[in-house]
């Protein structure tokens, strides 16, 4: 089959699970091995590992911004409460005669 000039080449599109299945193979077999075997570029699966390792890193970040976001919300819920308490006792001791 002859490519048609002003057409472009598809490209090939893998799923999320043949890249982790890959990845693994690549980790167990090495990379250039895994590469030949499944008929991918070894610069294809690097970029894979690259990507995957900052995803990695992504999420982990994420989960420790979430848990300090949740932290500091209870911060700012008991200064809340510690603040209106002491308005209360302010206007109560102001009320007082002296």
């Amino acid at each position: 089959m002859k490519k048609q000039v002003g057409q472009k080449a598809k490209r090939k599109q893998y799923s999320r699970e043949f890249k982790q299945q890959a990845l693994q193979r690549a980790e167990r077999d090495g990379v250039a091995q895994a590469a030949q075997d499944l008929g991918l570029q070894e610069g294809q699966l690097y970029a894979w590992r690259g990507k995957a390792k900052r995803e990695g890193q992504t999420s982990e970040e994420q989960r420790l911004l979430q848990s300090e976001h949740a932290r500091l919300k209870r911060e700012v819920s008991r200064l809340e409460e510690e603040n209106a308490f002491l308005k209360k006792a302010a206007a109560y001791f102001a009320k007082q005669p002296k």
